[in-house]
């Protein structure tokens, strides 16, 4: 782990990168935990202005240029705008099977995926997580599964919990 490159970056994209690797954290908090109480709705108050800084500080990174100073980035960015303020509404109307599932979604599309982009070859995080010189494809590769490992595992933990996967019945025959 190498922090000069993101140290040697613009202010925005610093304050892009800080934000969205808080969002990540206090967002799998947010999701592998109690719903609903106190704690979920201010680490959720938290994520929610970090996602809306991640996505309106994109708008002034210009690395990758298609139409003018936007890229396909910048439509995922409207995206998770809109999702915020949608997700939030369900949550004040008291629909939380909407709220669940637009937050998950955000997180997922807005933070797992862009972040494994991030870390393509040339790349200022793929320069942080791999050093100077950067990943092979190869590198690369391991690392995903292995953070795909890492991620999907909580996730399977809960779901046994909640189903009794793995449990053996105290009944006897």
């Amino acid at each position: 782990m190498d922090l000069a490159p993101l140290l040697a970056a613009s202010p925005v994209i610093q304050i892009h990168a800080v934000a969205a690797m808080l969002a990540l954290l206090i967002g799998a908090a947010v999701l592998f935990r109690r719903k609903g109480d106190r704690p979920h709705k201010a680490m959720g108050k938290v994520w929610v202005a970090l996602m809306g800084i991640v996505a309106l500080s994109s708008f002034f990174i210009w690395t990758i240029r298609l139409w003018g100073l936007f890229s396909p980035i910048h439509l995922l960015s409207l995206f998770t705008l809109v999702m915020l303020w949608r997700g939030v509404g369900f949550a004040r109307r008291r629909n939380i099977r909407l709220h669940r599932l637009t937050m998950q979604v955000t997180y997922v599309a807005a933070l797992i995926i862009t972040g494994l982009f991030t870390l393509l070859p040339g790349r200022i995080m793929n320069k942080v997580v791999f050093g100077p010189e950067g990943a092979t494809p190869a590198k690369l590769a391991v690392f995903v599964l292995v953070l795909a490992a890492i991620a999907i595992a909580p996730a399977l933990v809960v779901r046994w919990r909640r189903t009794g996967v793995g449990r053996t019945p105290l009944t006897s025959h």
